[in-house]
């Protein structure tokens, strides 16, 4: 059974930093791409950031680039998101998934498997 848990959220001042990890079960990382996304209050879910089985990134948000970066460690078949320099704006719960070996634009479309989210509040 595939399963994704996120852990590191946490409530932390505009500037402060957190790691997001996701370990998964049920399945070989390295065989999958994967994909960070969030969910702002009142919004639909959005891409983040994903990264294809190859390494490859087809997609980093704008608004995070340069403050955020997408990591993975097959061999803990665990996906990371450093998230620095935070802003009220990132205020979500973010969830993890994976997908299939090549993504083409980190869409919620192509990915098969979600974990549950983790909440981050950034405060002012």
């Amino acid at each position: 059974q595939v399963q994704l848990v996120e852990s590191g959220g946490g409530l932390v001042q505009a500037g402060g930093s957190l790691r997001l990890s996701c370990a998964g079960s049920g399945f070989t990382l390295d065989e999958y791409s994967i994909g960070w996304f969030r969910q702002p209050p009142g919004w639909d879910r959005e891409p983040v950031s994903c990264i294809t089985r190859s390494g490859g990134s087809p997609y980093t948000e704008d608004s995070v680039k340069g403050r955020f970066t997408i990591s993975r460690d097959n061999v803990k078949n665990t996906m990371y998101l450093q998230m620095n320099s935070l802003k009220p704006e990132d205020t979500a719960v973010y969830y993890c998934a994976i997908g299939p070996p090549l993504v083409k634009e980190c869409g919620t479309y192509e990915f098969e498997y979600w974990g549950r989210g983790t909440q981050v509040t950034v405060s002012s």
